[in-house]
Formats: structure tokens, C-alpha cells, sequence
């Protein structure tokens, strides 16, 4: 038996859902008629109402350049997924992204009116918003029923080893901390660790099998009408028409998108920030006090001491999976010698390529340059795959510094065959900037919030006319063995003399096997798009499988949204070899640890402001250098014991923190005085 529910959203197409009770053969069944702003629904059968298939038109929120779109959803509860389309009319084709309600929740928010998140078991997650408060609570109950249906067979596998171990914990913990048989044994505080582990292994093989299995379905349920799977990546896709396309812009990944949620207080004037006198803009930087950086930030590759193996254990031991790392005191001895601040300034490692990229001749070139810099970016930033954590930046922190970069060293990575133009281009450059000097590029950063821990970073050339704008919140979780920081956020980059802006996400990050010799990888999907030229790139960092498989796999594709073609592929390591594959034919070979790598610049600290990163954290990194941990550990409680001083002051004295660079915008931060303003 069907019931039919109409809906209208203010502004969009018409849309309409049915509940379908338990019986598959009437889910395309439809009546009724279109009824602006009305709608009613009956339920004769009130307990099987969790079999209930609904679909219909929603927002949801793609990112901050897309904003809020209309899109199809299905509820099907049989897949146990929430399914999108583009319209109702693509619905029979292959879904434009789906969730797997398994073990996922949802809750209103109060961001919007009407909206509710669904968020997945795997970190993806879907922001939605109804036409009404009615709307609303049907979608945010049939979606709870479905979810908690799928669920329960899982949730009893998880229940009883989540009682297993917990039962295994107390029975350790209860032993007395000393004598042979101790609650601090070594052996036994590793069980516990491992079980904890293990633990969330169980949790991630069941959600990857429900998965699997909703994907299967998915395949055999579509396989009749989808002929060829024309998003195979295997193979050059045909041209679309533009309505097929041009909305996939900015809808590449879920992971990676979410917006940064912080408290919206007004920004005033903090009467508690401390003066600091030097450098109070980027600007005021004198340039002839930089020097070349001598630093080369390479960190020992050792295995975990044993002394240090304990300590470890014993922070293991108090905590629980899925636990935010963020007000956790780590041991000194994982850290790196450097600022998260200054890490980041190390991602522009290679500002020849950067700025290569705005003498594309055509958009797509210029998308296929800043794909090719970003997938070399990675390798300098992290230095390999050390797993050391770079110092927290404390509130207010900046890191500063500049490259000079000579004029006849910005080439781009390849030159197309298929595009004679801006080959020649390119070569009458580089002949007529023989010995004409330098490009400067300059780059500012700081720490704008504690909690959470968010920081903003840009870097402009005024020369080429080229800058970006990122804020990135570093959001950390236990994972057993690992830990996982997700880089929350979006970066804009801009090509003023093309009027073009690329969004883009940043994958996270995980640092494995933290008890033996401790190793980084990326992981997660991330995206990068142009909204004007309608080029985008899905990029998609592999974590290695639990059994075989490659590690720091990356691949991508760069596709021209409005025909569907993809224009270029790339395949390999980010800290190895990539392969580049292009429309033409041609392809191109990228070592990443032989690329050029041009020294920052950057002031003595004598120089330096006392809160930028080097003089700030310099006798934390003079300790670490010296193999003194202890006293590094003291210098860097003193500094930790410091903000929490200032913090409770301003608290007293109801004040808020103001940033010196960067100033709130929407969801995001951006750089007081961008270059994009001054045209």
C-alpha cells in the first residue's frame, strides 16, 4: 500500500515523495498532483513504517563556492542507503553519491531552518535542509527507522566485543599497580592497546562489508539501464551534454568539504593581546634582514625507544576509540622540530611550479598546472614519511618568510605537444628573462583559533598576480594503533590575470604503527575546482588495505565538467613517481624527490617578533636537537601554561581574541589585505 506526500521548495523544482509499505513492487508507483506549500500523509500501518521508501527534492550543501543546490534523494530501505540525484528525471541512472545509513546518525542543526546532517559511519557526511519543519521531521525519522534497522545486526556483533574487551580493561585495571602481576605491565598495557585496536578494525570490516554489499545491489538493481558505466576511470569518458555535467563541479568529495563550525562572537579589539612591537604586518618585513633558511627539518627515522614504548602504553591505555586528540597532551619526543605553521610554508617548496601556472594558455592548462603542483606539493611538506608531530601552534602564532625566485626557473613541469602555443610561449619567457632577476612570493601564517585549533595561511606574488587563501582546522582522533588528523577546511587559489578562483580540500593524514616504527600516510578524497572555466579535479590519496597493496598510492583526474572529458589522469606515490596522462596522448613521468627545491627565506630571530614560530618555539627545538627531552618537555609546558593564563584572563574580562592577519569571512578566514583586493 502507497501513500503519496507533495512537497515544494521556495525557489526550486517541484518534488514529491511516497511512502511505500513494505512492498517493493509498488515503489514506482505514483499519484496525487502538485500542491505548493501543502502535503499530507496517512500511515494505515504504523510497524512498517520502517520499510518505508521515501524520495524527493532536498538542498544540500555541496561546498562554500557551490553553496546550496537542489538535489533528488532516495531512501531506500532495503540498500540501507540515502541515494542523490541531479533531478527525478536521472534517478534511473547512476546515483550521483549516496551514504550508507549503517551505523550512521542524525541530528537537526540549527545552522539553517529545516536543516538536519546525516552523517555516515565512514566520515562522510550529507548537510540538508527542508522545505518545513514538517518535511523535516519525516525525513529525519525515516532515515533514524532505517538506520537503526541496518543497524542492529551489526550493533550486536559490536556489542559483544565492545563488552569483551571492556570486560578485558576492567580485569587489568583492577590488578594492583605493583608487584609480579601489575595493572602497568608492559605486556598487559599493550593487550590493551592491541584490543582496542582490534576493536576498531572489527568496526571498520563491518561498515566496508555493509558497503560492499549496498554497492552490489546498487550494480545489479542499475546494470539494465546503464549500458556502459561512463564514469569508469579506466577509460577516456565520452562528452556529455552540459546539463549532465556542469553541476559536478565542487561535488567530487564528501570527506573533505565540511564547513569549519565556530562560535560567531564579534570580533573586537583583545585589550589582553600582548604588543608585539616587530613586524606588525607582512608588509613591514624589510627584506634585506631575510637570510637563506639553513634548516633542513630532516628527522630520524628510529623505531619507538622502550622507555618510550611505555609511555606510549600507558597514554594508549586512557583512551577510548574515536576520542578528539585535541586537548591531549602528547609526549614530547613524537614531536618535529618545526611549527605546524612553518610545515605549512613548506608545502610551497617548489614556488617555480606554483608559478607556472598562471602562464597557462588556456584553462585547462592551467588546471593541469596546479594539479601537477599540488600532487608534487606533499613530499617536501611532510619530509618523507617520518610520523613526528609538528609543535601545536599556540593562539596568535605567525610564521613568516619569502622565496626569491629567478625568473628563467618558471616552467611548468610539461610542455603539451597538443598545444603549440603556449610551448612557444613559454620558450620566448624564459629567453627574455635571462638575467632579469627574481619573482618574490610571500607567505604569512597564522594560528586564529585554539579551539578549535584552526590556522590560516596565504601566499601572494604580486609579479605574476597570483595568491591563495587557506584555513585549515586540524581535527585529531584515536584510532587504536593510529592516529588520524582530518584537515578540515578549503583553500582559494587566484589567477587575477585570468579572473579565475580553484577551490580546494586537503586530505588527512594518519600516523600508523605508533608502537613499533611509527609511518605517515594520506588518505581520503579531495577535490579541486573552477567555477568559471568548469575544469575540476577529483584527487584521491589511498590508504594501504589491511592485507598487500601499495602505500602513499595517490590517483586523479582532471575533467572539463561541462562535456564530461576527462582530460588528463595521474597515477602513483606522492612521496615517489607520478605518471601523468594527458587527452593528446602524451605522457609525463614525475620523480617528486628529485624535483628542485628552492630554500625559503627567512629573518634571524633576533629579528623575529616574539611570537613567531622559530623564536617562539626556539628552546623547545634547541632541547630536541640535544636529545634533552626532559628539558624540551618543561619548555613546552611553560608555553602550553602561558595561553592557558591569557585564555582564562580574557574570559574574565569578557574579551575576544582578535587575529592580527586574518579576519573572519562566512565559515572560512582570509588574509587582512589579499591581493585580489588591491586590484
Amino acid at each position: 500500500m502507497e501513500k503519496t506526500l507533495n512537497v515544494s521548495h521556495s525557489g526550486s523544482s517541484k518534488g514529491k515523495w511516497s511512502a511505500d509499505l513494505g512492498n517493493p513492487a509498488h515503489r514506482q508507483a505514483r499519484s496525487g498532483s502538485y500542491s505548493p506549500g501543502t502535503g499530507a500523509i496517512s500511515d494505515t500501518h504504523p510497524s512498517q513504517t520502517q520499510k518505508r521508501h521515501l524520495e524527493g527534492v532536498l538542498n544540500k550543501y555541496t561546498n562554500l563556492l557551490q553553496g546550496w543546490q537542489n538535489r533528488y534523494f532516495v531512501l531506500d530501505p532495503e540498500l540501507g542507503q540515502l541515494q542523490y540525484f541531479i533531478n527525478e528525471h536521472s534517478k534511473n541512472q547512476k546515483p550521483r553519491g549516496s551514504l550508507p545509513l549503517i551505523g550512521s546518525s542524525v541530528a537537526p542543526s540549527d545552522e539553517f531552518p529545516y536543516m538536519f546532517t546525516v552523517s555516515a559511519a565512514n566520515g562522510d557526511f550529507f548537510k540538508l535542509r527542508a522545505c518545513d519543519a514538517r518535511e523535516q521531521q519525516m525525513w529525519m525519522t525515516q532515515l533514524q527507522l532505517c538506520t537503526r534497522r541496518h543497524s542492529d545486526g551489526s550493533a550486536k556483533v559490536m556489542s559483544q566485543a565492545e563488552g569483551q574487551q571492556k570486560n578485558l580493561v576492567n580485569s587489568i585495571e583492577s590488578l594492583p599497580s605493583r608487584g609480579p602481576l601489575s595493572s602497568l605491565d608492559q605486556d598487559l598495557l599493550l593487550l590493551k592497546a592491541t584490543s582496542a585496536a582490534t576493536l576498531s578494525c572489527l568496526g571498520e570490516c563491518l561498515s566496508i562489508l555493509q558497503h560492499n554489499v549496498c554497492q552490489a545491489a546498487q550494480q545489479i538493481t542499475h546494470s539494465h539501464i546503464q549500458g556502459s558505466n561512463t564514469d569508469n576511470v579506466s577509460n577516456w569518458s565520452r562528452p556529455k551534454t552540459a546539463s549532465e555535467g556542469h553541476v559536478k563541479i565542487g561535488e567530487l568529495t564528501r570527506n573533505n568539504t565540511a564547513t569549519i563550525h565556530q562560535p560567531h562572537s564579534p570580533l573586537h579589539r583583545n585589550k589582553e593581546r600582548l604588543k608585539d612591537t616587530e613586524n606588525s604586518s607582512s608588509e613591514s618585513v624589510d627584506s634585506s634582514e631575510e637570510i637563506t633558511d639553513t634548516e633542513d627539518n630532516e628527522e630520524e627515522d628510529l623505531g619507538v625507544l622502550d622507555d618510550q614504548r611505555s609511555i606510549i602504553l600507558h597514554l594508549l591505555s586512557q583512551l577510548k576509540l574515536g576520542m578528539d586528540l585535541t586537548r591531549v597532551v602528547l609526549p614530547t619526543f613524537i614531536l618535529e622540530k618545526r611549527s605546524l605553521l612553518e610545515m605549512y610554508a613548506n608545502f610551497m617548496a617548489h614556488p617555480d611550479v606554483f608559478l607556472a601556472i598562471t602562464s597557462g594558455a588556456t584553462a585547462e592548462e592551467r588546471m593541469i598546472r596546479f594539479v601537477e603542483y599540488y600532487l608534487t606539493a606533499f613530499h617536501e611538506g611532510r619530509k618523507g614519511a617520518v610520523a613526528k608531530k609538528p609543535y601545536n601552534p599556540i593562539l596568535g602564532e605567525s610564521f613568516q618568510c619569502t622565496w626569491d625566485v629567478p625568473q628563467d626557473k618558471v616552467r611548468p613541469l610539461r610542455t603539451t605537444s597538443s598545444s603549440p602555443a603556449p610551448a612557444a610561449a613559454h620558450s620566448t619567457q624564459t629567453a627574455s628573462n635571462e638575467g632579469l632577476g627574481s619573482y618574490r612570493l610571500r607567505f604569512v601564517a597564522e594560528q586564529v583559533s585554539h579551539h578549535p585549533p584552526v590556522s590560516g595561511f596565504y601566499c601572494e606574488c604580486k609579479e605574476r598576480q597570483i595568491c591563495v587563501n587557506t584555513h585549515v582546522w586540524t581535527k585529531s582522533k584515536f584510532m587504536g594503533m593510529s592516529i588520524g588528523v582530518s584537515m578540515v577546511g578549503e583553500g582559494v587559489l587566484h589567477l587575477l590575470e585570468h579572473d579565475e578562483e580553484y577551490v580546494f580540500t586537503l586530505p588527512s593524514a594518519y600516523a600508523r604503527s605508533i608502537l613499533t616504527v611509527p609511518w605517515v600516510e594520506l588518505g581520503g578524497k579531495v577535490s579541486i575546482c573552477c567555477a568559471k572555466s568548469g575544469y575540476s579535479s577529483a584527487v584521491t590519496f589511498h590508504t594501504k588495505p589491511f592485507y598487500g597493496g601499495k602505500v602513499h598510492r595517490v590517483t586523479a583526474e582532471v575533467k572539463h565538467n561541462p562535456t564530461g572529458t576527462i582530460v588528463c589522469k595521474a597515477q602513483g606515490e606522492w612521496n615517489g613517481t607520478l605518471e601523468f596522462t594527458y587527452s593528446s596522448g602524451e605522457t609525463k613521468v614525475i620523480d617528486t624527490s628529485k624535483l628542485p627545491v628552492i630554500k625559503k627565506k627567512i629573518r634571524p630571530l633576533e629579528k623575529q617578533g616574539q611570537y613567531e614560530s622559530r623564536r617562539l618555539w626556539q628552546r623547545v627545538t634547541a632541547a630536541l636537537k640535544a636529545g634533552d627531552i626532559d628539558a624540551a618537555s618543561e619548555h613546552k609546558h611553560q608555553l602550553e601554561e602561558k595561553q592557558r593564563r591569557e585564555g582564562k584572563q580574557r574570559t574574565a574580562s569578557s574579551t575576544t581574541w582578535k587575529p592580527k592577519y586574518f579576519i573572519k569571512e562566512a565559515d572560512g578566514w582570509v588574509y587582512h589585505s589579499p591581493l585580489w583586493k588591491a586590484k
